[in-house]
């Protein structure tokens, strides 16, 4: 009876001591498709926002320069050189990477590549790709870096970023959200330029046709957007698609071994320099 008891207590022991283990390091894994992640990986748009807004800005007059990027995905091996190579700049603000994290919308992937982009000496803010709504992948991007839409100011200039991925919607009509840009782009208080950032471009076929023209014809009455980024192609380009003063950028992926530095100044002016790595 004595021996039953001590090895009951033995065996308790043991499996508390596995549980506090597991759910104190945070290493107890269901699924893939788990979308929870620790403390130090959630939030991190909001996150590198708040080091933007307390870094000061290492350019002076009203110049701004960052870097556009996109297209992370299963590229992991170049995430280290981007990094170094970014990291050798000098005056930039930030990096912006224009959706696709990563591969299959999984949790994990997303923080492959913020183990590496977080070495940057610089915050990087994302937007949503139509690889990361992969499954659950929308939710695990909600988790990792948080909300589909958003804006921030930095140097007065007004950063748009919103989902535009139509196809993983079922083209319901509601993606990209018109009403919510149409309102960000009305609102110029202490905005002395604008630039809206996306994944997928209105030219391409997995955005939604009925709504090219609303979102199209929104930024061309902007009276103070500098230009259109987006990413999903893969290969740089640049022009007006549209004859309608919008200039539309598209960003080289991870795994073309090359990113873009943009600078502006002004109400209007810019210069693009593309670097190799």
């Amino acid at each position: 009876m004595l021996i039953t008891l001590t090895r009951r207590i033995r065996q308790g022991i043991l499996l508390t001591a596995a549980t506090l283990l597991l759910t104190g390091c945070e290493l107890f894994e269901f699924s893939p498709n788990d979308v929870r992640a620790p403390a130090a990986e959630r939030d991190l748009t909001a996150k590198n926002l708040a080091r933007l807004q307390a870094t000061p800005k290492p350019t002076g007059g009203d110049t701004l320069r960052f870097v556009f990027t996109g297209d992370s995905q299963r590229f992991h091996d170049e995430s280290g050189p981007l990094v170094e190579s970014v990291n050798r700049q000098r005056g930039i603000a930030a990096v912006v990477v224009a959706g696709d994290i990563s591969d299959f919308g999984l949790r994990r992937e997303m923080q492959w590549v913020n183990d590496r982009l977080r070495h940057l000496n610089v915050p990087y803010l994302t937007v949503i790709g139509n690889h990361d709504q992969v499954a659950n992948g929308r939710q695990a991007y909600q988790e990792i870096f948080g909300p589909l839409n958003y804006t921030f100011t930095y140097d007065r200039t007004r950063f748009i970023l919103i989902d535009t991925n139509s196809r993983e919607y079922g083209f319901n009509g509601k993606v990209p959200d018109i009403g919510w840009l149409e309102q960000q782009l009305a609102d110029t208080v202490g905005v002395r330029r604008q630039i809206v950032l996306c994944h997928v471009p209105p030219t391409n076929e997995d955005f939604d046709p009925t709504l090219i023209k609303p979102y199209t014809e929104a930024l061309a009455k902007a009276p103070r957007l500098l230009f259109h980024l987006n990413g999903h192609a893969h290969s740089f380009s640049i022009g007006e698609p549209y004859a309608d003063g919008v200039t539309y950028i598209n960003s080289y992926a991870f795994e073309k071994r090359q990113y873009v530095i943009l600078t502006v100044w002004g109400a209007d002016q810019y210069k693009l320099e593309k670097v190799a790595f």
